[in-house]
């Protein structure tokens, strides 16, 4: 068995020991820059691997200075918990409110805190500042955050801090088969390598050899190389940092940057609209106003956006709301994917979102979020996540190979999720685009109420046909709908189809004396044709003028009192029954019959015979044989 993947990331204020405390913890120096170096602070992401039985901690750690916050976001997407770093001599500072926000807002559940430097600091004020921290990640919603005292210059703690983050690590579930999705956070070149991007993979699986895609800019690629912390692998799953060096067109240190996501299938594509839940913290001091612009942090990308607010004009602080964030810069989240917003200026965090749809249609400031189940796509069960995913869908329905992505939810649980809905109405359509139970309500409504239209004001007609009932389907329906919605009202016996044509169940056509008039005479004139009837254009105007005389020519068609031969050519069906028995009376058992021949038989001119001919071959009363025919036995 595989050992069992996660990532933590650290977090905290400037200079309070979260490189020296990942040293200590794994052996590793995680300031890889000259500058760091220099500086003797972390200003991009760093990456070390702490290992324990049955488990890999992949640890980013991010840098603290509130200059480099973005960097920090950066870094903290894909945490599976996070390592909050306080240091005993100073306290609760700002980053670390700040820091705690975030994690917060990115819905990181399991949190340890590292009170570092206690060599620093006698043990009644260490007493004071835990309590503090305590008090502050409470406010923060983590209640249950452990608060571990460690010293990485003396190693004090550092074992049982070790021993404490690997057991929350084997406490993540095993990775389930997913949508592959590799927000990039780092691009550089290896020379006899070439374009190499580093992230963690939220999830999914990738492997050597696979095809995949760079979204927002649309590049294909294939993995040539992949490593998980400097080892060759062949294959590595969700919740490994992994390294992917990438081969294609475009693929190259200019062409990819972070915020890039590394995907596999086409059904990701990218957005310049989101819809998003949003909640401002309630320290912030901003209230989030209609059309504010703002700075979004969705994983690794950073872009400028305005906020279009839904039912309301601002969001104050503690508060939560519905809106669209109008993107400057595509990008390419799930359903689900928490993110950041931060002002323009001054630049500070100010609030969470979770993307409820991406792409998104534009929605205008009258939406009404509770209409869409946009609640339900975020927060409930799998089944309440697809159902709201083809209500917001609507009549134009959503392909089944997108669903895991506009809902946020792993394949198999879609599948549990689509069972259970047919049996309460969904279904997909012929095209493959699942629809919900009440939009093929609404169209079994449509259907019944364009044929009952038409029964009441024609009711010589004896319906529509199928063809003309689809097209009262709106152009953006699902390709298939109509023909859902049809099986179920016959199914459920409020209508039928006949010879291409619906009805009503029971449902006889009538005529008005006129009408019954006119049929009499058209069959009259017909049978007294004999075998060579009229054409169409050749009948009394009197007759073919009328409007209702298409519809009765169609009914005595299928009443079997008209043969039709041709375009405008009918004749009477017993004269027809008569001349099928005089040719196979007559000429049976010749071969290389021509038309001569036959009009022994059938005497008329050539202008009647061979649509005659014509009709007896689709019959297979007579077979071709080369340039003549036989008569089927």
């Amino acid at each position: 068995m595989s050992d069992r993947t996660a990532i933590l990331g650290t977090a905290g204020h400037i200079d309070h020991g979260k490189t020296a405390l990942v040293g200590a913890l794994t052996g590793v120096d995680t300031d890889r820059l000259k500058e760091e170096k220099e500086r003797g602070i972390t200003i991009d992401l760093g990456f070390a691997e702490l290992a324990g039985e049955g488990v890999r901690l992949g640890v980013v750690d991010v840098p603290g200075h509130e200059g480099f916050v973005r960097n920090m976001l950066a870094g903290a997407t894909g945490m599976d918990m996070a390592l909050l770093v306080v240091a005993a001599d100073e306290g609760v500072m700002p980053q670390t409110r700040e820091h705690l926000s975030i994690l917060s807002l990115l819905r990181v559940s399991r949190l340890v805190v590292a009170l570092t430097k206690i060599d620093l600091a006698d043990d009644e004020w260490t007493e004071l500042v835990e309590d503090d921290v305590r008090d502050t990640v409470r406010a923060a919603g983590f209640d249950e955050a452990p608060v571990m005292r460690v010293s990485s210059r003396t190693g004090e703690g550092i074992e049982a801090l070790r021993d404490r983050l690997l057991a929350l690590a084997r406490e993540r579930p095993e990775a389930a088969d997913d949508l592959l999705a590799l927000p990039v956070d780092r691009v550089f070149t290896v020379r006899g390598t070439g374009t190499v991007v580093t992230g963690t993979l939220v999830s999914g699986a990738l492997r050597v050899g696979d095809r995949v895609r760079l979204l927002p800019a649309d590049r294909s690629a294939r993995v040539r190389g992949l490593q998980v912390h400097g080892v060759e692998v062949d294959r590595a799953v969700a919740g490994s940092r992994v390294a992917v060096a990438l081969t294609g067109d475009g693929i190259d240190r200019g062409g990819v940057a972070r915020g890039d996501v590394v995907v596999g299938g086409t059904e990701w594509q990218p957005s310049g609209m989101v819809t998003v839940e949003i909640r401002v913290l309630p320290a912030t001091g901003w209230t989030l106003a209609h059309n504010q612009r703002v700075r979004v942090h969705l994983g690794t990308a950073e872009v400028m956006a305005r906020v279009v607010l839904f039912g309301r004009d601002e969001i104050a602080p503690g508060t939560a709301g519905w809106g669209q964030l109008r993107l400057e810069s595509p990008v390419a989240p799930r359903v689900g994917a928490a993110g950041v917003l931060r002002s323009y200026s001054p630049v500070t965090t100010i609030a969470g979102i979770r993307v409820a749809e991406a792409p998104a249609p534009k929605r205008g400031r009258a939406t009404r979020p509770e209409h869409q189940g946009f609640a339900e796509l975020l927060d409930g069960t799998g089944a309440d996540a697809v159902r709201a995913v083809l209500g917001i869908a609507g009549p134009g329905g959503v392909p089944e190979v997108e669903i895991p992505l506009r809902s946020g939810r792993v394949p198999s649980i879609v599948a549990a999720a689509l069972t259970e809905l047919a049996g309460q109405g969904a279904s997909p359509t012929a095209a493959g685009r699942w629809v919900a139970g009440g939009v093929i309500d609404d169209g079994v409504t449509t259907l019944v109420d364009a044929v009952d239209a038409v029964h009441e004001a024609e009711p010589y007609r004896p319906g529509i046909p199928v063809e003309a009932l689809r097209a009262r389907f709106a152009s953006h329906a699902a390709p298939g709908l109509a023909d859902l919605a049809l099986d179920r009202a016959c199914g459920d016996g409020l209508l039928v189809v006949e010879r291409g044509v619906v009805s009503r169940t029971g449902f006889r056509p009538t005529l008005s004396d006129a009408q019954q008039r006119l049929r009499q005479a058209v069959t009259t004139t017909f049978r007294e044709a004999g075998p060579t009837p009229p054409f169409i254009p050749e009948l009394d105007p009197e007759l073919r003028e009328d409007p209702v005389f298409p519809v009765l020519l169609e009914g005595l068609v299928r009443d079997g009192v008209l043969v039709q031969l041709e375009h405008e050519i009918y004749i009477d069906a017993p004269t027809l029954a008569d001349v099928v028995d005089a040719v196979r009376a007559e000429l049976a058992g010749r071969e290389d019959l021509g038309p001569a021949d036959f009009r022994e038989a059938v005497p008329v001119t050539r202008r009647h015979l061979l649509p005659i001919l014509a009709w007896m071959d689709r019959e297979g009363v007579t077979i071709r044989t080369g340039d003549g025919r036989r008569v089927a036995d």
